[in-house]
């Protein structure tokens, strides 16, 4: 299939050197290897069920949502175990780790991405249940 892109001249240079720096044979095959990534992580978030534990990071510019944000974790604080923040200018990056039900740690997740400030939202689930077992299998099948 063939799709085009609006993609901002920066970010596809970028792009196309770190492709080729890391030896791919073209942008398609590159564009394909992300967006399989891209799915792969965030299906595995909506699937997940039961208690997760999961490390959230992201970045955002201070002065434009930090109470905001503040809020938002005291908001989700039954699922936020700590967080770790460091400044860079104008700019934060944050990593938090969470633990609990996988439906409130993705709306949590979900929350985070509702600010306009916030550039990025990466998860890393660590510890999901597995998922339940089809209708008709049977334990030792």
């Amino acid at each position: 299939m063939r799709t085009s892109l609006n993609v901002p001249d920066e970010m596809i240079d970028e792009f196309d050197a770190t492709w080729r720096a890391e030896g791919l044979d073209s942008r398609s095959r590159a564009l394909r290897e992300a967006i399989s990534e891209y799915v792969e992580t965030h299906h595995r978030l909506e699937c997940a069920t039961g208690p997760v534990a999961a490390a959230v990071v992201f970045d955002y510019e201070h002065d434009d949502v930090i109470e905001r944000l503040h809020d938002l974790q005291h908001e989700w604080q039954s699922v936020i175990d700590t967080t770790s923040h460091v400044h860079h200018g104008e700019w934060c990056l944050e990593t938090v780790f969470c633990h609990g039900p996988a439906e409130d740690v993705r709306e949590f997740v979900y929350s985070l991405k509702d600010f306009d400030a916030v550039s990025r939202v990466s998860v890393m689930l660590l510890r999901a249940d597995p998922p339940s077992r089809g209708e008709g299998e049977r334990a030792g099948d």
